[in-house]
C-alpha cells in the first residue's frame, strides 16, 4: 500500500508528474520493440515451435527480456549484455589497480567507468548476437532456406546480428535517459517492465492448471506460496545489522564537534539477486547444451548432462551450493572490513568494546560473514522453494523466486527515488 501512497503523493508534483510520465514512455517503447522482429527472421514460426523449457539460457533470457527472445525482436538481448558488463566492471575494478584507482576519482572516474561498461555492452551483445543467429540458423528459423546465395545469407546475418547489438545499444541509452530525466534506476525499470509483461501469461498458465489439469490444491498453494514469499522478501530485504559506532569530541576553534553516537548499517541481503543470476547462467549451461544436441541422445556425455535438469536433486544441491558461494564472493569483492576500520579511526569513530584498527577489522568481519550466510540461505530459500514446489506438483514456475525478488528490489527502490526527489522539493520550498 505504501508504494500507491507515494506514486499518488507524487503524482499530485507537475515535476514529478512529468518523470513518471517519461519513464511509461520509455517503457512503453521498449515493450513495442520487444515484439518487432528483425529482419529475415521467420518469428511466427519461432514463436509457435519453439520451446525454450524451463532450465535453459535460453528460458531464463526469455524471462529478463520480457519475451522479446521468443519473437527474435530487435530487442531480443534484453538487459542482459549491459547486466553482465557491469559485474565485468565490478570484478575488474577490484582486479586491476588502474581501474580501482580510475572508480576513486570522484565525478570523473565514475564517468569514464560508465565509458567503458558502455563499450563492454556493445561488445558482449555483439557475442550474444552471434550466438542468437546461429542458433535461429541452425533450427530454421531464418526466412530463407539453405540453398539460398552466400551473399544472401551473408548479408542476412550482418544485418540480424547488428540489429541485436543495437537493440541493447538502444536499450542501454533508454535506461541512462530514465536515469538522468524519469524515477528510478533505469536498467532496473526496464528490467522490471519486462518481467512483470510475463505476469499474464503466468496467470494464464495457473488458470489452465486449474480448470484443465485440476491441480486447485497446488493452484492456491501457489498463490498464497506468491504472496508469503513477497512479504518476506520485503522484509529481509530492509533488514539489516547495525553495528553501534560512537565519534570522540574534538574542539576545532571555538567549536566542538563529534561526540555521538550512531551505527554502521549491514545489509542482510548485500548481494542482492547477483548470486542467483549467477548460479542459474551456471546451471543453465548443461540442460543448455542438451537441447542443442537433442533430448533423444543416449550417450555417457548427454546422460551426465542431464544429471543436471532441472527436475534432478543434483541441480537443486549445486543450486544452493552456488549461491552461497556467489554470495560470499560478491560481499568479499565489494566491502573491506580493514578499509571501514581504517575509515572509523581516521574520523576518531569506534565500535564500544572492541579496540580500533586489527580488532576492529576483525570484529566488522566477523558480522559480515555472519549476515552474509543468512542472506546467502535466503536466497537460496527464495531460489529453491519455486523449484520444489514445481517439480513436486508438475507445473512449470522456474526462475519465481528471482523474478519476485528483482520486482520487489525495483519497486521498493522506486518508492525510496520519489520519496527522497519529494523530500528535496519541500526542503527547497522551505529554504526559499
Amino acid at each position: 500500500m505504501q508504494l500507491f501512497e507515494t506514486i499518488r503523493n507524487g503524482w499530485k508534483l507537475a515535476d514529478l508528474r512529468k518523470k513518471i510520465f517519461f519513464t511509461v514512455f520509455i517503457i512503453i517503447l521498449y515493450r513495442i520493440g520487444s515484439h518487432i522482429p528483425a529482419p529475415f527472421v521467420d518469428a511466427h514460426t519461432l514463436s509457435q515451435t519453439i520451446d525454450f523449457g524451463t532450465d535453459t539460457l535460453f528460458s531464463y533470457l526469455s524471462i529478463l527480456t520480457g519475451g522479446a527472445l521468443d519473437y527474435a525482436a530487435i530487442f531480443a538481448m534484453g538487459v542482459t549484455p549491459y547486466i553482465n558488463s557491469s559485474i565485468i566492471m565490478q570484478l575488474l575494478t577490484v582486479a586491476i589497480p588502474a581501474l580501482e584507482r580510475i572508480s576513486k576519482d570522484g565525478e570523473e572516474g565514475r564517468k569514464r567507468i560508465a565509458k567503458y561498461t558502455r563499450f563492454a555492452t556493445v561488445i558482449l551483445a555483439l557475442i550474444q548476437g552471434v550466438a542468437y543467429y546461429f542458433y535461429l540458423r541452425s533450427g530454421r528459423f531464418l526466412s530463407y532456406g539453405d540453398g539460398a546465395p552466400m551473399f544472401e545469407q551473408i548479408f542476412s546475418a550482418v544485418i540480424i546480428v547488428l540489429c541485436f547489438t543495437a537493440g541493447s545499444a538502444l536499450i542501454m541509452w533508454m535506461g541512462e535517459q530514465i536515469d538522468e530525466k524519469g524515477i528510478g534506476n533505469g536498467i532496473s525499470m526496464i528490467l522490471f517492465a519486462g518481467i512483470i509483461s510475463r505476469g499474464p501469461q503466468a496467470f494464464l498458465m495457473l488458470y489452465e492448471y486449474a480448470v484443465n489439469l485440476g491441480k486447485w490444491g497446488w493452484v492456491i498453494l501457489i498463490c498464497v506460496l506468491f504472496l508469503a514469499i513477497i512479504a518476506f522478501v520485503v522484509f529481509m530485504t530492509a533488514a539489516e545489522r547495525r553495528i553501534p559506532v560512537q565519534y570522540a569530541k574534538k574542539v576545532v576553534g571555538r567549536k566542538m564537534y563529534g561526540g555521538q553516537n550512531t551505527h554502521l548499517p549491514i545489509q542482510v541481503n548485500m548481494a542482492g539477486v547477483l548470486p542467483i543470476i549467477f548460479a542459474s547462467s551456471i546451471l543453465s549451461i548443461p540442460s543448455t547444451i542438451v537441447a542443442f544436441i537433442g533430448e533423444d541422445s543416449q550417450g555417457w556425455f548427454a546422460k551426465s548432462l542431464k544429471m543436471f535438469s532441472y527436475e534432478q536433486p543434483m541441480y537443486i544441491v549445486l543450486y544452493l551450493l552456488l549461491i552461497v558461494f556467489f554470495a560470499y564472493f560478491y560481499v568479499t569483492i565489494q566491502y573491506n572490513p580493514v578499509e571501514m576500520a581504517n575509515n572509523l579511526r581516521r574520523n576518531s569513530g569506534v565500535i564500544p568494546g572492541i579496540r580500533p584498527g586489527r580488532p576492529t577489522s576483525d570484529f566488522i568481519s566477523k558480522v559480515i560473514s555472519k549476515i552474509t550466510l543468512v542472506g546467502a540461505i535466503f536466497l537460496g530459500v527464495m531460489a529453491v522453494l519455486p523449484v520444489l514446489v514445481g517439480s513436486i506438483g508438475g507445473m512449470n514456475i522456474g526462475l519465481g523466486g528471482t523474478s519476485i525478488l528483482i520486482l520487489v528490489g525495483v519497486a521498493l527502490d522506486t518508492v525510496k527515488s520519489i520519496e527522497s526527489q519529494m523530500m528535496m522539493r519541500y526542503y527547497k520550498g522551505f529554504l526559499d
